[in-house]
């Protein structure tokens, strides 16, 4: 296998893994919630997580004890892409061929997305 097939598999289990410590998106927090999955859905490399698992294994780590920290790890990246592309900052429109999350949401909503996936983490 090369490299490129190699990472596109690894992104796509780490995609699987990051789903399932995503937030419900329901009751009175269900536009918050969309709002953060939005944006851990829109796509990326996942190097972040990939690295930190491979670690995890290089130094003989097995199971899933480490999948926890790998998503948490993107939740933290993620954060800092939202308020990146906030109208204080970059002010950006689209991010990886989506909508930024406040051009989607609003800007507040923006700002409260990435304050939850830091504290999320």
């Amino acid at each position: 296998m090369n490299f490129k097939e190699e990472l596109q598999e690894r992104t796509g289990q780490v995609n699987e893994l990051i789903q399932k410590f995503l937030p419900k998106e329901e009751g009175f927090a269900a536009e918050l919630a969309q709002a953060m999955n939005y944006s851990m859905t829109a796509g990326g490399k996942r190097l972040r997580p990939i690295l930190m698992w491979e670690s995890y294994r290089l130094f003989g780590g097995k199971g899933q004890v480490v999948a926890p920290f790998m998503a948490a790890m993107e939740m933290i990246h993620t954060h800092s892409l939202i308020h990146d592309d906030l109208p204080a900052l970059d002010n950006d429109e689209y991010r990886r061929g989506k909508k930024t999350t406040h051009a989607q949401f609003g800007e507040a909503m923006g700002i409260l997305s990435g304050d939850a996936l830091l504290n999320y983490a």
